[in-house]
């Protein structure tokens, strides 16, 4: 016996015309709300109180950023500013030197670290060497063709 496999299941479907049934209530509660405040409040008011409950039902609707919806990225930004942290601190006992005031103390300091960093010199000759290597093909290797 066969049977079907859903295929699309990633796509709501359309039940109110254009609108699946998350944006059709998003709009409806937005559209309700601006109903209610310009039958309760004076029109200027209501104007003001309105625009951003409408353009919040029309975000919650249809806006998306990076293929999410902005309920979930309203619910990933509550969870992050409800949701618990971690913080680790490395407590260092050494004590911190202090910056050196006068040139010459900051010469002596940089001369300190460099004395302590050691970092390979690389020669004018030692450089030639290296290039040289590089540009010349190993005489022995097979060369490969196909």
């Amino acid at each position: 016996m066969e049977y079907q496999v859903p295929q699309f299941i990633e796509v709501e479907d359309k039940i109110v015309g254009p609108l699946t049934l998350k944006q059709f209530i998003y709009l409806g509660g937005g559209a309700g709300l601006c109903v209610v405040l310009f039958l309760e409040l004076p029109l200027i008011l209501a104007v003001i109180l309105g625009v951003p409950v409408a353009a919040f039902a029309g975000a919650l609707a249809f806006y998306k950023v990076n293929g999410k919806t902005f309920t979930d990225l309203l619910e990933a930004g509550a969870n992050y500013y409800i949701g618990g942290k971690l913080f680790l601190w490395k407590h260092d006992s050494t004590p911190q030197a202090e910056a050196p005031v006068t040139p010459l103390e900051a010469a002596r300091a940089k001369a300190e670290i460099e004395a302590h960093t050691a970092l390979p010199r690389l020669s004018q000759s030692k450089l030639r060497d290296l290039a040289w290597s590089l540009d010349v093909k190993d005489q022995n290797a097979p060369s490969e063709q196909n």
